[in-house]
């Protein structure tokens, strides 16, 4: 049924003059059809007769006076197991070759958690990666920053996180592309499926190359899935977010076009509301949990701006890549004096496991300025406690190295996935002197190093 007709166009924004007497909502789905093509648009404002709407792809070919009819109440994505290894748009539509035979879906909007479903005293989340559970642990529930760029393996420790939790818990993860490249996008999909990880997770992309209310969107419907494997199988789900930072990017263009006044930064009124409406729905539960890791892209390497700042906020916690360390041939790459969590506590690790990251760090730290010395004067010059600290330093740093399962293709080095009781153990020894006669080359890439010794 008719409810109105399109009265102006631009590329972000189509206003529809309604009939009288029709009553639509907020978020409301729209379409009109030209030569056998559909259109679709949301509803983001509605004045007397007029409603704003949101475009979901080009405008090309739509003119005014074309009639217009309502599709349903709200964007909606499959909500069953029917999800799971398939690859969706933002607006829950396939983009793979696969096909999907529809249980159940639900709108994307939908869930918002009541203070009391909230479990904020979620376990902690291990990962068998020695890096992240040693500096860095996970709580389940928790929302981590992930920074890096290009190039310094930040997929494969993805990759890793993934399959190491479906191997220990049986849970399954979802991706969310927020504007990256096709391409990247494309790789991840063909990375996933030759590591044998598609048939683990959901995956939602909303591309670069698309408009910025698909760009917007595709976190919603990402959420979604996280929530019916949460709420519904009772799983503790992993979820990916590259890039956090674009989502607001697409709401800020979104805003500009409907003409609505930013504040003095250029990012819209909403925007604190917009990322709180996002991260408030990632929460640990009685059921199960989401823990989200979060690319955020850092504008101008500004850490200051207000939007970085403002999902910061949100965080638990960041994992820093950095490129010096993938230099130095240390994967993964994780710059442990920049990568804090919140669990670094002592009621929630144990006195011991925090007395051993402070000791890690305050070696490691020292181990940077004596590389500086070393260069100028050499190694002979430094005080018999100094090389200590350098020559333990050194076997520290090696043994954060890890063989990841996703790379045993390529490394022909098995995976290793290392408990933490085995970790402590481990760094203690090194600190203490127990491996000194050791030679450090012997920690480079593997597991844990008193098991595989005695």
């Amino acid at each position: 049924m008719n409810i109105g007709k399109i009265i102006s166009i631009s590329e972000l924004n189509v206003k529809v003059f309604l009939d009288d007497n029709v009553k639509i909502d907020i978020k409301d789905v729209l379409k009109c059809e030209v030569d056998g093509k559909e259109y679709r648009f949301e509803v983001v404002a509605v004045d007397e007769n007029v409603a704003t709407t949101i475009p979901f792809d080009s405008v090309i070919g739509l003119k005014r006076g074309l009639d217009v009819s309502r599709i349903g109440e709200s964007l909606k994505i499959e909500y069953s197991d029917a999800a799971i290894g398939k690859v969706f748009n933002s607006y829950g539509e396939l983009l793979d070759s696969s096909t999907l035979v529809s249980q159940n879906t639900r709108g994307v909007y939908d869930k918002n958690l009541n203070l009391d479903e909230v479990n904020i005293n979620g376990d902690i989340l291990w990962t068998g990666i020695k890096v992240i559970d040693f500096f860095a642990p996970l709580q389940k529930g928790f929302k981590m920053g992930l920074l890096g760029g290009a190039g310094v393996g930040k997929t494969v420790l993805i990759k890793e996180l993934i399959n190491n939790v479906y191997m220990t818990l049986k849970s399954n993860a979802v991706f969310v592309g927020v504007g990256e490249r096709s391409r990247e996008g494309k790789e991840m999909y063909d990375e996933m499926k030759e590591s044998d990880l598609l048939d683990k997770m959901c995956i939602v992309f909303g591309q670069m190359g698309e408009n910025s209310t698909s760009r917007s969107k595709a976190i919603y419907s990402g959420l979604t899935l996280a929530e019916y494997l949460r709420d519904v199988k009772g799983q503790d789900v992993l979820l990916f977010v590259d890039n956090i930072y674009r989502f607001v990017q697409a709401k800020s263009e979104i805003s500009n076009e409907l003409k609505n006044v930013p504040v003095e930064n250029g990012y819209p009124t909403t925007m604190v509301s917009d990322v709180s409406d996002v991260e408030e729905r990632i929460n640990s539960t009685d059921h199960g949990s989401i823990t989200s890791f979060q690319a955020i892209y850092i504008p101008a390497d500004d850490i200051t701006d207000e939007a970085v700042q403002t999902i910061l906020s949100h965080m638990d916690g960041q994992l820093v890549l950095d490129r010096k360390v993938a230099e130095k041939g240390i994967y993964p790459a994780v710059n442990v004096f920049k990568t804090t969590s919140k669990s670094i506590d002592i009621e929630k690790i144990g006195q011991k496991h925090y007395d051993l990251v402070e000791e890690s760090l305050k070696y490691l730290t020292r181990y940077e300025e004596l590389e500086e010395i070393i260069a100028v004067l050499g190694i002979e010059e430094l005080s018999e406690e100094d090389k200590k600290i350098f020559y333990r330093s050194r076997k520290l740093r090696n043994y954060f190295t890890q063989p990841m399962f996703v790379a045993q293709n390529y490394t022909n080095i098995p995976g290793k996935f290392v408990k933490i009781e085995d970790v402590l153990i481990d760094v203690e020894n090194i600190l203490n002197g127990t491996y000194d006669k050791e030679d450090e080359s012997k920690f480079l890439f593997i597991g844990d190093y008193h098991g595989s010794v005695h």
